[in-house]
């Protein structure tokens, strides 16, 4: 949420771009401090580079499970810190601050590894949490395939028992993190005649060094060029029935569970581009002049700030309100699918008009706009389509 403060004639001005000091703690604020550190002598000498390899480097994430900025909230008994979910949501901002190929940071510690956390048995979580938590394991979750994107249901990858282990077979798709992952959490058909068909789903472990196991292309994007996105085979990957997470045919009801958290993260990370985008904005027409004067001089750079700052308040507000009933253990589905799909959507109409107040240097590379209009415009698909948040609301108030 914003704060006022005064200025140097004694006005009270506004500012967008504060923290909520009734939703962060001294200790968060020490986190962010911390990590921002972190990102500048790490992340920013490099980002562009690694923008123009489509790849952020594995490394990076073993020195950030060092420093302590992976799986906060793991529990201390696996070598985690046990921090509340203000943390996770301070490393999906922080992260998203910079650019997409820090996200894989937010979706293993975050996104992926809960699903261990919560439905794991203790032999998995001695076994991979400590690993998650220093960086020498990364995760994936492997859901959408070549034939199906939202609609898991549909899903054609098999896992047939066979004695003591599953033998995979299928493909995967746009999967994040997919070439760097150690860990893949996949998505399969153990039960392929149940129906309805996503009875049929399970979860099962594949570590990436498994024989029948490959990883595609590197697949090319409009944006997030840093983040690895990429295909993943199964060719009659033998894994330890050992490896299956819960209970067969509970898969489904794991995934919807955990959707919750996931799609806060996302709109978490959505806010975090838009407020990016606003600021370099206002310092771009504050400094940009046309016909003798600065750009925010003009009424409609102005109510063009006015309208998205406003925007950008109303979605930190709701945001911070949903997370808090999260951490109460609320079930807000409704309302977090408002969320996603609402700023997230916010957040792509920002870029539009963030760039037209560039003008023509706002299509130029050379400054930061350009990336992050490609960058934001997954953001209304992923984690669920913005389409598939408006039925999950009309649904749920009755239609």
């Amino acid at each position: 949420m914003a704060t006022k403060t005064g200025d140097k004639k004694g006005r009270t001005a506004f500012n967008p771009f504060k923290h909520n000091k009734e939703i962060y703690n001294e200790d968060h604020e020490m986190f962010r401090t911390s990590l921002r550190k972190f990102i500048e002598k790490e992340v920013t000498p490099y980002f562009q580079q690694w923008e123009e390899d489509h790849y952020t480097p594995r490394e990076l994430f073993n020195k950030m499970g060092e420093q302590g900025f992976l799986c906060p909230q793991v529990d201390p008994a696996y070598g985690g810190l046990g921090l509340d979910f203000g943390f996770n949501r301070i490393l999906a901002e922080e992260t998203a601050r910079v650019g997409s190929g820090l996200g894989t940071a937010s979706l293993h510690s975050t996104v992926v590894v809960p699903y261990l956390e919560i439905f794991g048995s203790e032999e998995q979580k001695k076994k991979y949490l400590p690993k998650f938590v220093s960086g020498e394991m990364l995760t994936a979750v492997a859901m959408t395939e070549p034939g199906t994107g939202s609609d898991l249901s549909g899903l054609n990858t098999t896992a047939v028992k066979d004695g003591d282990h599953y033998v995979i077979n299928g493909q995967k798709t746009f999967i994040t993190n997919g070439i760097n992952a150690d860990l893949i959490f996949v998505a399969v058909k153990t039960d392929t005649k149940i129906q309805p068909a996503h009875r049929g789903i399970s979860m099962i472990m594949v570590e990436a060094d498994t024989p029948g196991f490959s990883k595609g292309r590197k697949l090319k994007k409009l944006g997030g060029h840093s983040q690895d996105t990429a295909e993943l085979i199964f060719e009659d990957v033998r894994v330890p029935a050992e490896n299956l997470l819960g209970e067969e045919g509970k898969g489904f009801y794991y995934l919807m569970e955990k959707l919750q958290q996931e799609r806060i993260i996302c709109a978490e990370g959505a806010l975090a581009l838009a407020q990016e985008m606003l600021k370099s904005t206002i310092d771009y027409v504050k400094e940009r002049e046309a016909f003798g004067q600065p750009i925010s001089k003009f009424q409609n750079t102005q109510f063009e700030i006015a309208e998205m700052t406003t925007e950008l308040t109303i979605g930190r507000t709701f945001l911070d309100s949903l997370a808090s009933r999260h951490m109460n253990g609320e079930d807000i589905a409704t309302e977090v699918s408002m969320a996603k799909w609402w700023i997230t959507d916010m957040a792509r109409r920002m870029s539009s008009r963030c760039l037209q107040l560039h003008g023509g240097y706002g299509y130029m590379e050379e400054y930061e706009i350009a990336r992050r209009y490609r960058d934001v415009a997954v953001m209304p698909i992923y984690a669920g389509s913005n389409e598939i948040m408006k039925n999950i609301i009309a649904k749920n108030i009755g239609l």
